[in-house]
């Protein structure tokens, strides 16, 4: 074939991913041709549509088309996706997603198993391990072990046999701890005053007063007048572990329990996420976790840490830092295992390449900050012999310093460079800089968002009068003068994680910023010694869950005054204005739309026919409040609902006091009954943000909180910071942004690099000395930004 034939070939035609008509959320019939084989930008304020245009749309339709390749028996089996509503989408490819979304905390996942290393280390240990104790399970923290025996009854050539059968299958899991590695204890200070008696008030936890019901029931079994240290060992016995016992009270028939059981299954059988703030507050001081004494916190028996390889066992390699691994692995030489040795090398070599090799194995997922996540789900992809696909990430920037940006763009462009599509939803002038197609988003968020703004290249996104392009060169300058501490926390000796007995005093009453490359322990040091303290509030990365039922309304607990003050107008049950409780439609249930299974066919979802998607019976949408009915209160935007319930006949204080809250962080133009499920990461973001402010404390730790925040939106978090201090509270952010570092009071930098070369404070001082000193990562990138 001539090189003008290959030039003229019309499989080459098919260049662009085309979309016409896009309505998903916001989007106002988005049109959009992108380049494939190139890195396209999506940028816009927070709430402006990208992820809808780039998640729900392009990337929901590529997963739930290649869903359609499968037999109807396994798409039984898959979650089933609705199309999204969109008229025309061309030219897509295989879409791989590494989204926000925080890998899970569950107790028994750990970097290892999440990346499949343990798996390939385990089968190293079964085959080369000396002694030999089994196959690959007998390493695993997950596998308990068990043996059994008895008869069974089979059925043989049309008779009834009996015969006896044994098994045995040998894992690796401690069974002290059942291979979480801690073991949860009471601390018993925080459940009583033990100075104190009953009558006295001696109980500490949330919700036992002794007036009413409580003081009777358990007066029925205790001493009321006597201190609780003055308690037998049988009283203390009764009150903190008594199984539930029926008892007679004034003629009432009760049940009475002991303290840790009633506890464990009304407040610990809830995810920590659902609970009141006062009630997880008393959670994470009254519950702790210590290492097994039995494993050590190596979550592995003794048999599974007998079997070595060169004198180390499968713990003490999983304890390594995997750049150290990487050297250990590459000196196991056994033919038979080549191909298995090379697949590991290549994967840990692959953390270390994206910035991660200070982690190690055993380290818990769900104490990864975002940016530890999102890269810890990219290794699978780095290696991968896999081109033209289409690889979509949602801001690959989160907690990575500066400098670790610089590593980040070359893996984004290396992808590329295979003959990839790497679509980037993302803020950082950094990232936005490397961009071969930039496409804007807004003009502003939410109603006022969902159009395109801009589509081009990077110098024309500059040269344009769009809020991004405007503020795409912008420098936080440095204050002219800082505030002075009014006192400080004093850290001693902090050696959690890779800290190394750091002493550091943390300063009140300013705006101090704690810096650092990513993984050099500026979160063990904030949250394992300042965020645990008293009059402490710490909002952290943790992502909010939210289903299509609960809303802005009801996550901030908004709705409880209002529905309070709709019964209160009306003589009415609160229950009537929740569209989940009494309230709800009867025929959609409350959740406003109709889910029609079509089995193997995506579920069909319509809008309900009898309430018009605004989830209430019609009696309850007679009932009104200042003019309006629940299902109208529900469609204002924060803004407007803020000045609705400040006054008149709908005044509600408490729910004027969250509003303002909300409209301070910059969530004024979300409804108050937007389905959480739609909000994106930094939306989410920032509502978390507002409920914590609310809680009355001295001092607020923030971890990141200019996640998903558009350039603009940046400014704004500056001013509400500078007014929490203004108002006599100390702020302390864990952050990267070198426009917060630039407006901070006080700077604490951590390093002076990650894993073991990190965990020392580097530098303490204000901005400007930190520019002036020159010593480390973080002064030299501050010094180009603010220059």
């Amino acid at each position: 074939m001539s090189a003008a034939d290959h030039a003229n070939h019309p499989a080459d035609a098919h260049d662009r991913i085309l979309v016409r008509g896009a309505r998903e959320h916001n989007l106002k019939d988005v049109s959009v041709e992108l380049p494939k084989r190139r890195l396209t930008v999506f940028t816009g304020v927070s709430g402006s549509g990208k992820s809808s245009l780039v998640f729900a749309t392009i990337a929901a339709e590529s997963q739930r088309l290649i869903n359609e390749t499968y037999s109807a028996f396994v798409q039984g089996f898959m979650p089933s996706q609705s199309r999204p509503d969109v008229d025309v989408l061309e030219g897509l490819t295989t879409a791989i997603i590494v989204d926000q979304e925080r890998m899970g905390a569950n107790p028994r996942s750990t970097v290892g198993t999440a990346t499949d290393v343990n798996a390939m280390l385990r089968i190293v240990f079964s085959r080369l391990g000396s002694p030999r104790i089994g196959s690959p399970n007998a390493f695993s923290f997950n596998v308990a072990s068990v043996s059994g025996a008895g008869a069974v009854t089979l059925q043989k050539g049309g008779k009834q046999v009996k015969e006896r059968r044994s098994f045995e299958v040998l894992g690796g899991m401690c069974a002290t701890c059942e291979g979480r590695g801690t073991v949860s204890d009471f601390a018993l200070d925080q459940l009583y005053d033990d100075t104190k008696s009953l009558a006295d008030g001696a109980l500490t936890v949330p919700g036992y007063s002794m007036d009413g019901w409580y003081g009777r029931l358990f007066g029925a079994m205790l001493p009321m007048d006597v201190p609780i240290r003055e308690f037998t060992a049988e009283q203390l016995e009764t009150l903190l572990h008594q199984e539930p016992t029926k008892i007679k009270v004034d003629g009432t028939n009760l049940t009475y329990e002991g303290l840790i059981p009633k506890i464990q299954k009304s407040m610990l059988a809830k995810d920590r996420e659902a609970m009141q703030p006062h009630v997880r507050a008393f959670v994470d001081r009254a519950i702790v976790f210590t290492p097994c004494p039995a494993c050590g916190g190596t979550r592995l028996n003794d048999s599974a840490r007998s079997s070595k390889i060169a004198g180390r066992s499968i713990a003490d390699v999983c304890a390594m830092q995997i750049s150290d691994l990487a050297e250990w692995v590459r000196g196991i030489d056994d033919p038979g295992l080549a191909p298995l040795i090379a697949k590991l090398t290549d994967t840990l070599d692959s953390f270390v390449q994206i910035g991660l090799g200070y982690l190690s194995l055993d380290r818990p997922t769900g104490t990864l900050s975002g940016g530890e996540s999102q890269r810890t789900k990219m290794i699978r992809h780095l290696g991968s012999p896999i081109t033209d696909a289409t690889y979509v990430f949602d801001e690959p920037s989160i907690g990575l310093h500066p400098h670790d940006i610089e590593r980040m763009n070359q893996l984004l462009l290396k992808l590329r460079d295979k003959g990839n599509t790497v679509l980037v939803v993302e803020h950082k002038p950094e990232m936005i800089a490397i961009a071969d197609h930039v496409v804007d988003l807004g003009p502003r968020a939410g109603s006022a968002g969902g159009e395109i703004c801009f589509e081009g290249t990077v110098a024309g996104l500059r040269a344009s009068d769009t809020l991004t392009g405007r503020h795409l060169d912008d420098r936080a300058r440095l204050k002219d003068a800082v505030r002075s501490a009014t006192g400080a926390i004093e850290v001693r000796g902090a050696n959690r994680h890779n800290l190394r007995d750091v002493d550091v005093d943390v300063p009140l009453g300013v705006l101090c910023v704690i810096t650092g490359v990513a993984g050099s322990g500026k979160s063990s040091l904030i949250h394992g010694s300042v965020s645990n303290r008293e009059g402490v509030v710490a909002i952290d990365q943790g992502a909010i869950k939210g289903s299509r039922r609960s809303n802005p309304a009801t996550y901030t607990g908004l709705l409880d005054p209002v529905r309070t003050a709709f019964a209160k107008a009306n003589g009415v049950k609160p229950a009537l204005f929740s569209a989940n409780s009494e309230g709800a439609c009867p025929e959609c249930k409350g959740a406003g739309v109709i889910y029609t299974d079509l089995g193997m066919m995506a579920t069909m979802e319509s809008v309900c026919q009898v309430c018009e998607g605004r989830r209430f019976n019609q009696d309850v949408l007679e009932y009104t409040l200042g003019g309006k009915n629940i299902a109208e209160v529900l469609e204002l935007s924060m803004a407007d609902a803020h000045e609705f319930f400040s006054a008149g006949e709908a005044r509600i204080p408490k729910a004027a006091q969250i509003l303002e809250r909300l409209t301070d962080v910059g969530l004024g133009y979300l409804t108050l009954g937007q389905p959480l499920s739609t909000l994106s990461g930094g939306e989410r973001q920032r509502l978390k943000l507002a409920i914590h402010m609310l809680e009355d404390a001295d001092v607020y730790v923030l971890d990141e909180p200019t996640t998903g925040l558009h350039l603009a939106d940046v400014e704004q978090l500056l001013g509400l910071l500078d007014r929490l201090v203004d108002a006599g509270k100390s702020v302390i952010v864990i952050e990267h942004h070198q426009a917060v570092m630039a407006h901070a009071d006080w700077i604490i930098d951590i390093g002076p690099g990650a894993g073991q070369q990190g965990g020392t404070v580097v530098f303490e001082g204000s901005p400007r000395e930190l520019i002036a000193a020159g010593t480390t990562l973080t002064g030299q990138h501050l010094a180009r930004y603010v220059a």
